[in-house]
C-alpha cells in the first residue's frame, strides 16, 4: 500500500493545485509591486505634506485596494523639471 502523499502526487488534481499556486504567486507579486509603487509615488508626489501622510496611511492600511483608490482618485502626474532661463 502506497503512502497518501504519493497517491496525491500522482493524481491530476495535484497538478491543478500547483498550477493554481503558481498563478496566485504571480498575481501576489504583481500586486505587491503595484502597492510599493503606489507608496513611493505618493511620497514623492508634489501634494502638500498633510495629503501625502493621509494617502500614505490609506495605502498602508488598505493595501491593494488603497493603492487602487490612490491611483484612481489622487495621483498627480509628476512634472519633469523645466529648464531654467540663463
Amino acid at each position: 500500500m502506497q503512502p497518501i502523499y504519493q497517491l496525491i502526487a500522482q493524481s491530476s488534481a495535484a497538478h491543478w493545485f500547483t498550477t493554481l499556486d503558481a498563478i496566485l504567486l504571480v498575481l501576489a507579486l504583481i500586486g505587491s509591486i503595484f502597492w510599493i509603487w503606489a507608496l513611493v509615488d505618493c511620497l514623492s508626489s508634489p501634494m502638500p505634506t498633510g495629503e501625502k501622510v493621509m494617502w500614505f496611511f490609506v495605502i498602508v492600511f488598505l493595501h491593494f485596494i488603497g493603492a487602487l483608490v490612490y491611483v484612481a482618485v489622487a495621483r498627480v502626474p509628476h512634472q519633469p523639471p523645466t529648464a531654467r532661463p540663463q
